[in-house]
């Protein structure tokens, strides 16, 4: 009897120490999700390197050393956002995630026309507006519609090997991310 209390103490006093720790570490990973990195490293409609091959760390962690990112964080509230980004490479995907890091959307080069990324973010309000008079430089965008105000979008371009390093450094840096107003 006496061993069985002695684990049940044990085990109580081990109990508390881990919550105690974990209660003292939430601050620490609740300040650095995703949106709160991208908001130190730049603005709202800028794109921004993910990955450590843009030089220092990178922003987001458990980026695919195969893939080479960027991101941009928008608010709808200020208008519908307009993602672009010129060129073609081998392979490109992208996502459309809310604040708290939720993925809504996503789709890859497969699903644009020509396989050139053009997209337009907007709140389901803002694409009744759009519908009324699509503008023709619109033609051929994919259009999400994002039940959020706040997100962040994010490209992700395949790297097969180091001759085609340039090319995707080039296709996201010209890559941009522009508040839109029709």
């Amino acid at each position: 009897m006496r061993r069985l209390l002695h684990a049940i103490l044990l085990g109580l006093l081990g109990a508390g120490i881990v919550h105690i720790v974990v209660l003292l570490l939430v601050p620490e990973f609740t300040e650095r999700d995703a949106w709160s990195r991208l908001a130190m490293a730049s603005d709202l409609y800028k794109m921004t390197r993910l990955d450590a091959e843009a030089g220092g760390a990178p922003v987001v962690k458990s980026v695919d050393p195969l893939f080479y990112a960027a991101a941009c964080r928008f608010d709808l509230a200020e208008g519908m956002v307009r993602i672009k980004a010129p060129g073609s490479v081998p392979f490109w995907s992208v996502s459309v995630y809310g604040r708290n890091g939720h993925n809504f959307y996503s789709f890859n080069d497969h699903t644009a026309t020509g396989s050139k990324l053009d997209t337009v973010v907007l709140t389901p309000a803002q694409m009744i507006d759009v519908r009324r008079e699509l503008p023709e430089d619109l033609q051929g965008a994919i259009f999400v519609e994002a039940p959020i105000e706040e997100g962040i979008f994010v490209i992700r371009a395949f790297v097969p090997d180091d001759s085609w390093k340039p090319i995707v450094e080039q296709f996201l840096e010209q890559s941009s991310c522009e508040l839109q107003d029709y």
